[in-house]
Formats: structure tokens, sequence, C-alpha cells
């Protein structure tokens, strides 16, 4: 994989930077055209956004934080994209009115369905961006992460009720609002009308690692990435798993 998507919070993304290339990857060669049209809602200040339009990729990111948006417009400056970033502030809810419908080949929704009323709202407003044979980008907090977390911790009634609780959260203290599991993620792709093309896990280990043997061991950090990836397909470890990355895809318009 090349640098750009490479950052330096690796262990934190680099299972989902993959996948997403290779789809962006998958739909230039459907397209036939290099530049493709992104769509990141909740983008923030850029950690995606910048390193898609510095591939050459138009992105247009869609955030309700004014700060934010300043920040990804200041930082697609120092990165010199800022001909290929366009952030305006909204929200899924009204995502309409500040974005295209039917206008994209790839929408992100990262770290939204969290903090969403209605999340299969969400998605079906994520989905109706996209063009025919795009894809959607999905990432949610997990539900098992969150419980095995709390455990570790010692905070075993804390899990249980994270367990318990249909929206996943351990207490009144919780900065989370809701939580999925991979069946719950995968049937709101499949209500919005997308295919699933693949499910992952997110965070696996790199959570629950101290993070003084990830920066003094040595290789320690490569050797971590090269766990996360070859566990973040295997079921076994999506109930467990920090966050979870769905990809859905729709399909070719009639004739395509």
């Amino acid at each position: 994989m090349s640098d750009p998507m490479r950052p330096r919070a690796a262990l934190r993304t680099a299972v989902v930077w993959d996948v997403l290339q290779d789809a962006l990857e998958r739909r230039v060669k459907a397209t036939g055209r290099q530049a493709l049209d992104v769509l990141d809602t909740g983008g923030g200040s850029g950690n995606f956004a910048v390193p898609l339009a510095r591939l050459g990729h138009r992105v247009t990111v869609v955030d309700p934080s004014p700060n934010a948006l300043f920040a990804l417009e200041r930082r697609a400056a120092e990165e010199g994209v800022a001909d290929r970033v366009h952030g305006v502030q909204g929200d899924a809810r009204g995502l309409f009115d500040v974005a295209e419908r039917g206008g994209y080949d790839v929408v992100l929704c990262h770290g939204v369905l969290e903090y969403v009323d209605d999340p299969a709202e969400g998605v079906r407003n994520t989905v109706a961006a996209l063009r025919p044979g795009g894809v959607l980008s999905l990432l949610a907090a997990g539900l098992g992460g969150a419980v095995l977390a709390r455990a570790l911790a010692g905070h075993f009634t804390e899990a249980r009720q994270a367990l318990d609780d249909p929206n996943g959260r351990w207490g009144e203290g919780d900065p989370v609002p809701r939580r999925f599991t991979a069946e719950q993620l995968t049937g709101l792709v499949r209500g919005a009308g997308l295919e699933v093309g693949a499910v992952h896990g997110v965070r696996v280990f790199s959570d629950l690692v101290p993070g003084v043997l990830v920066d003094t061991e040595p290789g320690a950090q490569e050797a971590l990435l090269k766990l996360e990836a070859a566990a973040a397909e295997l079921a076994a470890f999506h109930s467990v798993a920090t966050q979870l990355h769905v990809l859905g895809e729709a399909g070719e318009a009639d004739g395509a």
C-alpha cells in the first residue's frame, strides 16, 4: 500500500484504509475514470478525505461542526489538495440539503450511526447518494469491543449493562450513544438495498494492548498491524472488535 494510506494512526485505521483503497481501485477500473467523486459524511477534519484527495479523487465532506470544517480547509490547503476537497456544514438527516442525490461513486459513513436518531434513515440517505454501482464504506462502534474493554478494566457491572442495553451503553457516563453488532450493521445495509461486499473487525487488539509495548518493542507495531489485518475478516473476531466496518455495494444500472 502507498504511504498516503498509512498515517501515523495506522493501528486504528489500517484495516479500513486497505479495504477502502481496494474498493476505490475497483471503481476506477469499472468507471474508467481516474478521479472518483467521494462523499464523506461526518468527515470532520479530513482524516480520510485529505488522503483520498491526495490520490486524485474529488471529496465532499459533510459535517455539522464549523470548527472541524475549518480544520479540514486548513489541512487540505497545507497538503495542496484544496481544489479537490469541499467541506459543507450539514448532517446525515438533512444530507440532500447540501449534497447531491445519486451523485457519488463512493460514500463514507464513518462514526456517524452512533449519533443519529434513526440509524436506518441515516444508512438510507447515504445509499441514496450513491451512483449505480457505487460503494458505501460504513464504520461504527462495535458492541463486543466495549463489553470486553469494560470487563478487562474490572468494570464488570458496566460490562454486563452494555451487554444487556438495547443501545450497547455501559452507563450514563458512556460517551457513545449507540453501538452495533455485525448482524445489525449488515441488516441496515441490506435493508437499504445494498449487497454486503465485506465485513471487517477494526481495532480487535490495538485498543487492548498497552501502548508502551507497541512503542518500545522492536517491530511490534508492524507485527500488530499484520495481526489486525489477519483477524479483521474472521467472523470469530467481529464480536470483540472496537469498531466494525461494512462495505456495501450498489447494483449497476439496468443495461450497464
